[in-house]
């Protein structure tokens, strides 16, 4: 198949592409140090910032896979699993050109059995999956960039429909409140519906689903973060008494902002580190639920930013084990005798998952009633961990 492409132009999106990797040193979230470089470099137009991106990211995608080869072979074999069409792959690779539009499970396999590169080391730690992963089609899904999700607000639904539609943005509602829109969309266009609705994954969203809370209960966000699940907890449960807890005080005023926006008042927030028992903070009080979305790997979110693929190192998982042990121990001291452990991670690590899990049965007086693993790969979205336990 003959292609038609400008050689002089993608060898200066190449240029680019490397001059950006030259400079990045791993210490901030890509997304964030692309922006500044951009704003650096004026000089970039807009399809020029859009290729470096794309070029930067696909790399990112393939993890450690075909070390031993060139930057340039490297980046040739990552747009070739990650976009259907490539100028790269024409040029460096052009015999590649028809196998292009094939799925990325076909173009996997083509490639490793070509020898060109190793299938197992595209994603750290692959013997490290949650047993119900499909190992497969978790790495088949970490060549697309996951979907843009928003969660609507109950009774916001028209006002937000009407917004998208006046602003000609293409959604899909998969339920009443959880809504799907093409990775990429400025939602900032948007004008009016401002904490109406939350970015928020799909698989962040279902969490909420282990759990039922009667009004009046008392409960407790312990690693609130931001507040995104927080937000989703109250949107369902109004009439209950929530408090939000996080180490970092920078984080509540966040969140602070993003209850403002959606105009919730009633709930209560503490800076609270849980790597200690905190029952002078607390007061000694007691919950009839926890919500602990426990510190851990990130690595089902890995999809919206792959960086950290070749940045993260086997001995983490283990840090991140211990860490859950501690914080869950902690917690569970303050939750009531038959109170709810809602227990979630962004991770697709074992250790951090069915192996904590069975360390708070063993030996922290709780129940498993649930375990959740939300396959995030079969729907374009990140991969999550919940259960729901029940203090004996």
């Amino acid at each position: 198949m003959e292609v038609n492409v400008n050689e002089k132009r993608v060898g200066q999106q190449i240029r680019s592409f490397e001059r950006v990797l030259s400079v990045y040193q791993g210490k901030e979230p890509f997304a964030r140090f692309l922006t500044q470089f951009f704003r650096e470099n004026k000089q970039m137009g807009s399809s020029d910032r859009r290729m470096t991106s794309r070029l930067c990211y696909n790399f990112f995608r393939i993890g450690n896979a075909a070390k031993e080869r060139s930057l340039l072979e490297r980046l040739t074999i990552a747009e070739f699993l990650c976009e259907p069409q490539s100028d790269v792959v024409a040029i460096y690779q052009p015999l590649w050109v028809e196998q292009q539009a094939y799925t990325p499970a076909e173009k996997l396999a083509f490639l490793t059995s070509s020898g060109f590169i190793n299938k197992l080391d595209i994603f750290p730690c692959i013997q490290h999956l949650s047993p119900s992963i499909d190992t497969q089609a978790f790495l088949n899904n970490q060549f697309e960039q996951p979907h843009l999700y928003i969660r609507v607000r109950r009774g916001s639904e028209q006002l937000v429909e009407r917004a998208l539609i006046k602003a000609e943005i293409a959604f899909q509602a998969l339920e009443k409140n959880t809504w799907v829109l093409k990775n990429g969309t400025n939602l900032q266009l948007l004008k009016g519906i401002t904490g109406h609705y939350e970015v928020q994954d799909l698989s962040s969203q279902q969490t909420m689903k282990l759990i039922s809370v009667t009004a009046g209960e008392k409960w407790w966000d312990a690693c609130a973060a931001s507040g995104g699940k927080a937000l989703l907890f109250l949107d369902q449960y109004p009439g209950t008494d929530l408090l939000v807890s996080d180490i970092r005080m920078s984080i509540l005023r966040n969140l602070d902002e993003r209850f403002d926006q959606a105009g919730i008042k009633k709930y209560r927030k503490k800076i609270i580190d849980l790597t200690k028992d905190p029952l002078e903070a607390l007061n000694g009080e007691q919950f009839d639920g926890i919500i602990l979305d426990a510190p851990c790997s990130g690595s089902g979110t890995w999809g919206r930013s792959p960086e950290m693929i070749a940045q993260f190192k086997e001995k983490n998982i283990a840090s991140f084990s211990v860490l859950q042990r501690q914080i869950a121990k902690n917690v569970l001291r303050h939750l009531k005798p038959g109170g709810t452990l809602l227990y979630i991670t962004c991770s697709v690590f074992k250790e951090e998952n069915e192996d904590t899990i069975q360390f708070i049965e063993d030996n922290l007086h709780c129940r498993t009633e649930k375990i959740l693993t939300l396959k995030g790969y079969e729907h374009r979205a990140d991969t999550m961990f919940a259960a729901k336990l029940v203090k004996v």
